[in-house]
């Protein structure tokens, strides 16, 4: 029977249109029936209009509607995809504007930090109404949660609910393609051990075609100037995107892109994964005062006003992918379609996921929701290995793990003080002057009532 796949939030110009085109280039799934639903009207026309588009250029079965009405698309549903932003940028703003104006810049702001606290009080208690509506409409439903932040949210709804939820992330995706260009490897030989939280995945094992390959690493890590002007292999997978790249890519300017991480790998002997913007949420020494705010670093800052001009760039993706009588067949490295795909024929795929702590994390609490590999196949989802951090390491996971909890109960109780004990915890909130915690908290608490109703 072909599945029923509800996107809730499927107005979101950023996420749909690639994973429709995923979904399309998936054989398993030609005829299902997919449902986008989100409470702006406008944006699902041109997007149900571009689904019918690609459908009809690859001749499928698959079906497209919409709906405004949450309940309705979750009848029935088999797979929920959740992109959603509560508050959107009106909410945000606050988020960064705030914590700036008491010493705290933020690179991203949605995972860790002042921002992510407060992303994930206005988010967790739709994640959990959603669940719940799923517990009465389609009890048997996957969520594939693709919003951030994803640690809390997933937490909250497998916390407060029995929906089988699974946060998707395609950063360590970012760092496999990164790395393979730098070892020279194809981006499918690679294979990870990681173990962290979302936006924190760290990587303790790194092999090509199942030969450790961290001492290679090591080696242009320690001569990066020995690489010259040694431009990388691009794959040809990348079809015409590999032709108007082909050699404008060097091996150094692989390594100055992401110099937190490889700095933090030649500190602690294993590897972050996600991309530096986000990791220096998580070890604000790198944002500082002193760094230019990251820039030594080569992290720049997101405002609002580059997220804006990011939501119209998307919107005019969309209406040149609308226009092209062909369908991009590049993965968009996001992992919806592949995953349904083996669970609907059964065929094990290894992905880096978050899920509840059942073992893959001994250094972190049972339950808590934690990123590891893990594989997917008909029986569902099972972390495939136990993983271990460096003692420095797996101490500030724990402390990390700690805010992320308090920021669950915090979202869930609506009480003031759990908020305030989530943001001492944090690394990058906690930083600044006691009293100036609190007065940033109240005044973001203040400035974003009208989405935190438990507040109130």
């Amino acid at each position: 029977m072909a599945p029923r796949i509800v996107v809730i939030g499927g107005g979101s110009y950023q996420w749909v249109p690639k994973l429709l085109v995923d979904l399309v280039n998936t054989p398993s799934l030609g005829e299902a029936e997919i449902v986008l639903h989100d409470i702006d009207p406008e944006p699902l026309t041109p997007i149900a209009d571009f689904a019918r588009h690609v459908i009809g250029l690859k001749g499928l079965g698959m079906t497209v509607s919409t709906t405004t009405d949450r309940r309705a698309a979750l009848a029935g549903a088999d797979y929920v995809v959740v992109t959603i932003s509560t508050g959107g940028f009106a909410s945000m703003r606050h988020d960064l504007e705030i914590p700036e104006r008491h010493g705290i810049k933020q690179s991203v702001g949605d995972s860790v930090g002042p921002g992510g606290i407060m992303r994930a009080l206005r988010n967790i208690p739709v994640l959990v109404g959603i669940a719940r509506d799923m517990t009465e409409l389609c009890p048997d439903a996957w969520m594939l949660n693709i919003t951030n932040p994803m640690t809390t949210l997933c937490r909250a709804v497998t916390h407060e609910t029995s929906i089988r939820t699974v946060g998707l992330c395609h950063e360590i995706a970012g760092a496999q393609f990164a790395l393979s260009l730098l070892l020279d490897a194809n981006f499918l030989d690679l294979d990870f051990e990681l173990v962290g939280v979302n936006h924190l995945p760290i990587v303790t094992a790194l092999r090509v075609n199942g030969e450790d390959s961290f001492d290679r690493l090591r080696a242009l890590l320690a001569d990066p100037e020995g690489l010259g002007e040694e431009h990388v292999k691009l794959p040809p997978w990348l079809g015409a995107e590999a032709e108007s790249l082909a050699g404008g890519i060097r091996k150094r300017d692989i390594l100055e892109h992401h110099k937190v991480k490889f700095a933090l790998f030649e500190r602690f002997g294993v590897l972050p994964g996600a991309g530096d913007r986000h990791l220096v949420e998580f070890f604000p020494g790198f944002l500082t005062e002193e760094s230019g705010w990251g820039k030594r670093w080569g992290v720049e800052l997101t405002t609002i006003a580059d997220r804006e001009g990011d939501a119209d760039a998307y919107k005019q993706e969309l209406a040149k992918m609308r226009a092209s009588d062909e369908v991009s067949t590049m993965p968009s490295g996001e992992m919806v379609a592949p995953m349904i795909d083996a669970f609907l024929r059964d065929r094990p795929h290894a992905l880096p996921l978050n899920l509840p702590n059942s073992g893959q994390a001994p250094d972190l609490p049972p339950d808590v929701v934690v990123e590891a590999m893990c594989v997917a196949d008909a029986q569902g989802l099972h972390p495939r290995d136990e993983v271990r951090l460096p003692g420095a390491l797996a101490e500030w996971l724990r402390r990390i793990s700690a805010a992320q909890e308090a920021t669950v109960a915090a979202a869930l109780s609506g009480d003031r003080a759990r908020v305030v004990e989530a943001m001492l915890l944090d690394p990058l909130a906690g930083r600044i002057d006691f009293d100036h915690l609190e007065q940033m908290t109240d005044e973001m608490l203040a400035a974003t009532a009208q989405w935190l109703p438990q507040f109130a």
